[in-house]
């Protein structure tokens, strides 16, 4: 599903740094994989490069044997639209609209239809555990509960790949493990290729197996 092939990134400016040299993953339909590494290993870099956010200098990724790589700014904006989801850390959820609204998003942004959208909205929330919180605003949920409602984002519009960036860095421990067997039990439930990055091997530990990122590449965890 995800073939990550040699990719490298450097920044350029007054302290120049490669945070990314020759790094390559593999991720199939309905495996859910972590990757560990200390703050700066560039653990969210590589996702960035994965979703699109950022061009690799070098290296390929590809999503279902396309080479998000080799598209225009355009082609992979709609690419990334389509076939991606995105768990942050820090929610992103929208506080003036009503958790349904927030959950569907990413069906507005394709176009469906309003019968169909409701339906997979619904389904979803059921799925997270928020059924009746559709109405709902923000800023009367848990720091767990949000973190459900940007998970059922991320996943309402059926995404070939799911990448999920420290997504409980917010969360007390009991929320924490909550969140993480959700995403995982969506990630096999929706049949997508998951990846997790985090700091934690706690977190790690809820994938099917994890590596860790370093200077040297990445590496199975020992």
């Amino acid at each position: 599903m995800l073939s990550v092939r040699s990719l490298s990134k450097s920044f350029a400016g007054p302290r120049s740094k490669t945070v990314l040299s020759d790094v390559s993953l593999e991720v199939g339909r309905g495996e859910y994989i972590a990757v560990m590494g200390e703050s700066g290993s560039g653990k969210s870099t590589l996702l960035n490069l994965i979703a699109g956010l950022e061009r690799p200098d070098s290296g390929s990724v590809s999503l279902d044997g396309v080479d998000l790589t080799a598209l225009d700014d355009d082609a992979l904006t709609m690419a990334r639209r389509r076939n991606v989801g995105f768990v942050f850390q820090a929610f992103h959820v929208l506080p003036y609209l009503t958790v349904a609204q927030n959950v569907a998003l990413p069906l507005m942004l394709a176009a469906v239809p309003d019968a169909q959208m409701n339906e997979r909205v619904g389904h979803m929330l059921e799925a997270v555990g928020l059924a009746g919180f559709g109405a709902s605003r923000p800023r009367e949920l848990s720091g767990g509960e949000t973190q459900r409602v940007a998970i059922a984002r991320a996943l309402v519009h059926r995404p070939r790949l799911v990448l999920a960036d420290e997504p409980t860095g917010n969360l007390d421990a009991e929320s924490a493990a909550q969140v993480l067997e959700l995403l995982r039990r969506c990630v096999k439930d929706e049949g997508a290729a998951g990846l997790l990055v985090t700091h934690s091997r706690q977190a790690a530990a809820t994938a099917d197996k994890f590596l860790v990122l370093s200077a040297s590449g990445l590496r199975p965890a020992a």
